[in-house]
């Protein structure tokens, strides 16, 4: 049996721009006058922007234990004296340095003493810092510690204490540290607080009561924010519950304003008919029933919700997880393109970070804010290539190659490295196995598989990797192992219900699910699901609408997403969903492109997802499908 049939087209001609000097030089102006602007703009000084490791002589701390050519003396409100060196303290402070030197005063003797209003027990921490450029800091004294190294401009210090707070973020806590951080002006502090905030809404509501007590103000500032992380605008309108319902008389004169904060019109009407009317503080305000008297209508008027960027009403969150589908076979050829999903907006977007590559049944997994790209076939060469996409520089990079030439390839990423394994590399279908190290940019192999596997599928669970189906060469395969990643050996697992190449695996909550894929004789709708150490086998689940084969699989907002993939005469651009607590599938919105072959990650968290997503885009750019490419397959 083939595992792919392909055709390889020519490549369009690359046009060529050229550019007069006269626009060369007012690019330069341009260019000239933007660094001015931003040499002109006020860095925060409270995180690090180059902080590094210092040495600091043990020498300094010797004389400072012993008391040895200590020239000066920190007077502390407690009445204790600390000795020091002057020039030690001042290098680090530019507070002492220009009181202990008279850079002010010019002409007047040195002072060799300072007074300061804190405890003697505080300010050996800054000592501590100014000697050996570290020190001990403890959630009781952290504030005070910070607003004595913000006095004294102490910046070593503030950064350490500006460090520690934001690795003590939690949901319980979060927003009491954004007010500590306004209320010290630490800028950047404040900008990464909101930003856990937004990323950790649902959980800061369900974990802790710091919500419930924060001003009408900051609660709409919360609220409004494009990036707040919420499935959807149910969760909103809980959040608006909870503030209101915790003081009702005084605080539902807010109501209407809070109303407006939530994305009314991306909500069902039952929904907002029947939980939000029905509500007895919005029962009980005519303008807060008109105001949804009016949003109902609009939306009874409407068959389908559009979204627009502009109506407060329809306005779509940004995303907090941006999935990227890369690469594959489409329209006779293997592609670049680049799809990203706004699972807010339930859109597709085209991008233009393209790879200059086209490749077609590669491996794709992200890891550290990066995406790799894994190995492939161009319609020609078979890849041992290995190419690195920033999504927030939007930038490609060549990486470490593999030992193999490698297509149809299983790729994973576990414990910060990753896993290819098997594939095929133009001669014959492989059962090694290598493994990358990001940090060292190496490769290195591990004990190969006991089947050869070309066209199967793997997924990480509980510190294993588990590998399934595929094709050696001679069979469609229903065969499965797991590699202990510690002990560096294969084992097999029980065989699946059904033979699958093309298929895809994937982990969540603690089980296996393999889907779809190819037996041998159709492309098959099917799947199957497996829990290590509960299941004594595989058992099947609920159908997909669409049977495909060679599509990417990923875990999104709960739901395991398939897209695109061959469905045994064409490429297909579908997308479904299944929901692994009611065992059902639903539709979501279909890809740009038909494809097959491609590879698709999630990255959680960018601080750019905007550009990724439906609110980036001009409707213009927004599109729903472009049309089904036929071709002859995989």
């Amino acid at each position: 049996m083939n595992e792919s049939s392909m055709k390889l087209r020519n490549g369009t001609n690359k046009a060529k721009i050229t550019r007069s000097s006269s626009s060369s030089s007012r690019i330069r102006k341009i260019s000239k006058k933007r660094i001015k602007e931003k040499e002109k703009e006020k860095r925060c000084i409270c995180m690090p922007q180059r902080y590094g490791p210092v040495e600091f002589p043990v020498i300094w701390t010797e004389f400072r234990n012993n008391n040895q050519l200590c020239d000066g003396v920190i007077i502390c409100e407690d009445g204790v004296e600390l000795r020091v060196h002057r020039a030690i303290l001042s290098a680090v402070s530019s507070y002492f340095r220009a009181h202990f030197t008279n850079i002010l005063n010019g002409g007047i003797p040195e002072n060799t003493e300072a007074r300061v209003n804190v405890p003697s027990s505080i300010f050996m921490k800054i000592l501590d810092f100014a000697y050996t450029g570290h020190c001990k800091i403890e959630g009781g004294t952290v504030e005070i510690l910070l607003r004595t190294a913000d006095q004294y401009h102490v910046l070593g210090v503030i950064q350490l204490c500006c460090q520690y707070i934001l690795d003590q973020l939690q949901p319980t806590n979060c927003l009491g540290i954004l007010r500590f951080a306004r209320h010290y002006f630490c800028s950047d502090l404040e900008k990464k607080g909101k930003r856990y905030i937004r990323h950790n809404f649902v959980k800061l509501l369900n974990e802790g009561n710091e919500f419930e007590n924060l001003c009408i103000n900051e609660v709409v500032e919360i609220l409004e924010d494009d990036e707040l992380n919420v499935r959807n605008e149910e969760f909103v309108f809980e959040a608006v519950k909870k503030w209101v319902d915790k003081d009702p008389n005084e605080r539902k004169v807010h109501i209407l304003t809070l109303l407006k904060c939530i994305r009314l019109g991306t909500l069902s009407f039952d929904f907002i008919s029947t939980n939000v009317m029905k509500w007895n503080v919005v029962a009980e305000s005519q303008e807060c029933r008109e105001y949804l008297m009016d949003v109902l209508v609009m939306m009874e008027n409407s068959k389908d919700v559009l979204l627009d960027a502009n109506n407060p009403l329809t306005r779509p969150r940004v995303p907090y997880d941006i999935l990227f589908a890369v690469g594959g076979w489409s329209a006779g050829s293997p592609t670049n393109f680049i799809e990203t999903y706004d699972t807010r907006a339930d859109r597709w977007l085209l991008s233009v970070d393209t790879d200059s590559i086209p490749r077609a049944y590669h491996g794709l997994c992200a890891l550290k804010g990066y995406i790799y790209m894994i190995g492939g076939f161009d319609g020609n060469e078979h890849f041992n290539t290995v190419r690195c996409f920033d999504p927030i520089n939007h930038k490609w990079k060549e990486c470490a190659c593999m030992y193999y030439p490698r297509c149809y390839v299983s790729v994973v990423m576990h414990d910060n490295k990753i896993y290819a394994m098997g594939g095929y590399n133009g001669r014959m279908r492989m059962s090694s196995a290598e493994r990358y190290d990001p940090e060292s940019n190496q490769w290195e192999l591990i004990k190969p598989m006991q089947r050869q596997r070309s066209d199967a599928s793997a997924a990480v669970l509980n510190d294993k990797i588990y590998i399934v189906g595929g094709f050696n060469g001679h069979e469609v395969m229903s065969s499965a192992e797991v590699y202990d990643t510690f002990a560096n050996q294969w084992t097999f697992i029980p065989h699946m219900l059904s033979a699958r190449s093309g298929v895809s695996l994937i982990a969540f909550k603690n089980t296996l699910y393999a889907l779809g894929g190819f037996n041998g004789f159709t492309r098959l709708t099917t799947g199957e699901k497996f829990t290590p150490g509960m299941s004594a086998g595989w058992a099947s689940i609920a159908e997909m609408f669409s049977p495909r084969s060679n599509f990417a699989t990923v875990i999104l907002d709960d739901l395991i997403f398939v897209i695109g993939g061959f469905n045994g005469s064409t490429t297909i651009n579908y997308v479904e969903c299944y929901d692994t607590e009611t065992n059902e599938w639903f539709d979501a919105a279909p890809m740009n492109l038909n494809r097959s072959a491609l590879s698709a990650c999630i990255l959680s968290g960018l601080p750019n997802a905007r550009d990724y997503s439906f609110m980036g885009r001009s409707n213009k750019e927004v599109g729903q499908g472009a049309g089904m490419h036929q071709e002859v397959s995989v």
